[in-house]
């Protein structure tokens, strides 16, 4: 079967397609055919080994996938022509993969695989950075910085689902109109945060902000309201923040990590898909798709994440 590999640690330019031998399913296995993987920005860092996760070359990467199942241990819920979405560290990117049910989650009939390819892990990430995380309430200002990402439309769509009031930070106006479209009640250009944002909410601030770009944060913290939280959901410009204690301190305000994997040691990955299907079928949930292409097209799409060249998700196809 045909497979995307990182064949080295030089970064797109030495991703390929193989051909390697189909997966065998192990007894808690289930095996799907896959139908659209959506490269992600841990994809580009881990082929650099770059990533806290670091598997060795050649590996397959790919986290998001959609498919059918094809095989599965008795008795389980995902029987062979089940629709499926899956969720995985890396392995996604081949025409078949043998996967752990706990890594499953069933597709709506009306969701499309390129579309479902563009959920799992940036909506899982979102909700539970916002909900586990963020403790978020209806009526609850949220700021999203990188607003115009994976992450960043996930998390609008999934906070105005939950009845939030939503300020999209953005570079630019074009990016702008794609955050509105998504959800966000209003966009600020990062330029304009705090002045803009202590605007927009009568001088109080934000009670939460998600961030998924990290540098410099003081203008972040500077748009919380007090008892506000900010969530470090990722550092997508390179540089890792750092924060002053005594400002929060001083403000009532908290810092908090967002670490998703804690969703599946857990086990509470289910209970926040199955939230996500319901703001699905409420009409929230659209995932931004930019463009498509074949598994020949993986270097490509991970250097357009490292260019800032996509908007939303690349969906690629075996």
């Amino acid at each position: 079967m045909r497979a995307v590999h990182s064949t080295n640690y030089d970064g797109p330019t030495g991703v390929k397609v193989l051909e390697i031998d189909a997966p065998e399913r192990a007894a808690d296995e289930v095996v799907v055919e896959v139908r659209a993987v959506a490269p992600a920005f841990p994809d580009l860092l881990m082929s650099r080994g770059e990533y806290q996760v670091k598997p060795v070359p050649p590996f397959t990467p790919g986290s998001d996938f959609t498919g059918v199942v094809v095989d599965g241990p008795p008795g389980s819920e995902f029987m062979p022509g089940a629709r499926v979405a899956g969720c995985l560290s890396f392995g996604a990117a081949a025409e078949r993969v043998a996967v752990t049910e706990d890594r499953l989650y069933p597709l709506p009939e009306d969701l499309d695989f390129v579309q479902g390819a563009a959920i799992p892990m940036n909506y899982l990430t979102a909700h539970f950075a916002l909900v586990t995380r963020g403790h978020l309430a209806e009526g609850d200002w949220v700021m999203v910085l990188g607003a115009s990402g994976g992450v960043g439309l996930a998390a609008i769509q999934v906070a105005a689902g939950l009845g939030a009031q939503v300020v999209a930070v953005v570079s630019s106006p074009q990016r702008a109109t794609v955050a509105l479209a998504s959800g966000a009640h209003y966009a600020v250009l990062r330029d304009d945060v705090p002045l803009k944002v202590r605007d927009l909410t009568g001088g109080r601030g934000v009670n939460l902000v998600v961030d998924v770009v990290g540098g410099d944060i003081r203008n972040a913290l500077r748009s919380l309201a007090p008892l506000g939280r900010l969530l470090a959901v990722g550092f997508a410009s390179g540089e890792i923040p750092t924060v002053k204690v005594n400002r929060l301190l001083l403000t009532n305000t908290d810092v908090r990590g967002v670490e998703s994997d804690y969703l599946w040691t857990a086990g509470i990955s289910r209970i926040a898909w199955d939230e996500l299907m319901s703001l699905y079928r409420k009409g929230f949930i659209k995932p931004v798709v930019q463009e498509t292409g074949s598994f020949d097209d993986y270097g490509r799409a991970l250097t357009k994440l490292d260019e800032r060249q996509v908007v939303g998700r690349i969906v690629l196809t075996p």
